[in-house]
């Protein structure tokens, strides 16, 4: 059978470490500019709030991604057939400049989209979630965020900023660009600063899901709860790389014990099959504090099973 054009090169002929750095060794957008699902890296952390390096992950990443194949056992299907997939390369932002690197950022993606195209970002950290969502909203309305952290990123402001990688789900919500009834986080742990954060988050407009209740309940009841919410509204996925315990992702800016492991992560992206994915982040790889890939390893997969979710594009 005929490869689809924006599958990755063939392995057999080329060996993984070697050819053209791209996601997956798929095609650069130029070779392909009619693709309907761009992978790009935002290469900014001028927003964290304790480890930088998140500006080396997008090419951490596509190196860790590699090893990807053509074909996905576990949902019986081919994410680079079913969609033509290209990678759009990195965007340079201002790293000084947080309002400029914002509207940098958002003005790019709309750029990127242009008539309903897919984007899969790869951060970067997590403020640039914010332009992304300000580019869904305008094609969708408000967006139900399916969001995956160990931390809420929901605060209100760090030493007075209002845009860090710690507070771009309050700004959404103040700005309107999320659907209030429908998202929810995955993977909350850890110490926060009062009960008051978790209750201001739900007024926000998320429920939670928290870590532990991997313990205590199945994954398949998990996802099925995480489906009811989301319901069949347009889904903005947002990853933060440290939902994984650091066992599994020791190389991100803010780790928390505790965290779900790669399998588990996985199979709850595995369960979004069906849901209108509209757009993917996948963000706070910091290769910095990364050990033999296992965060640029499991951020790829990450990426690929998203990827497999997506839903076909109409003809």
């Amino acid at each position: 059978m005929r490869a689809h054009p924006a599958s990755p090169v063939d392995a057999t002929v080329v060996p993984r470490f070697a050819g053209d750095g791209t996601f997956a060794r798929l095609e650069r957008w130029e070779h392909l500019p009619d693709a309907d699902t761009l992978v790009w890296g935002i290469p900014f952390d001028s927003g964290v709030s304790y480890r930088p390096g998140a500006r080396f992950g997008p090419q951490h990443v596509r190196q860790s991604s590699r090893l990807l194949r053509p074909y996905n056992p576990a949902l019986d299907v081919s994410p680079f057939g079913r969609r033509t997939v290209a990678d759009a390369g990195d965007l340079g932002v201002n790293p000084f400049d947080l309002s400029e690197a914002i509207a940098t950022i958002e003005s790019t993606a709309t750029q990127l989209v242009g008539t309903r195209r897919t984007l899969v970002t790869i951060g970067g950290d997590h403020t640039i979630a914010l332009p992304l969502l300000r580019v869904q909203q305008h094609l969708h309305g408000p967006v139900a965020v399916l969001h995956f952290d160990a931390h809420l990123d929901t605060w209100d402001t760090y030493f007075g900023a209002p845009y860090t990688h710690g507070t771009p789900f309050r700004r959404a919500s103040e700005e309107g660009l999320l659907d209030l009834e429908h998202s929810v986080h995955v993977g909350i742990r850890g110490p926060l600063y009062s009960k008051l954060d978790l209750d201001e988050s739900e007024a926000l407009g998320f429920t939670t899901v928290h870590a532990r209740d991997f313990i205590r309940h199945p994954i398949d009841d998990l996802v099925n709860r995480v489906r009811a919410r989301l319901g069949d509204r347009p889904v903005y996925v947002s990853l933060d790389i440290d939902v994984l315990d650091p066992a599994h992702a020791p190389g991100t800016g803010t780790p928390e014990a505790g965290g779900l492991t790669s399998r588990e992560l996985l199979e709850v992206l595995r369960g979004l099959d069906g849901l209108n994915v509209v757009g993917v982040d996948v963000v706070e790889v910091a290769p910095p504090y990364d050990h033999a890939e296992l965060t640029g390893i499991a951020a790829a997969h990450a990426i690929y099973e998203l990827l497999s979710v997506l839903p076909t594009p109409s003809a």
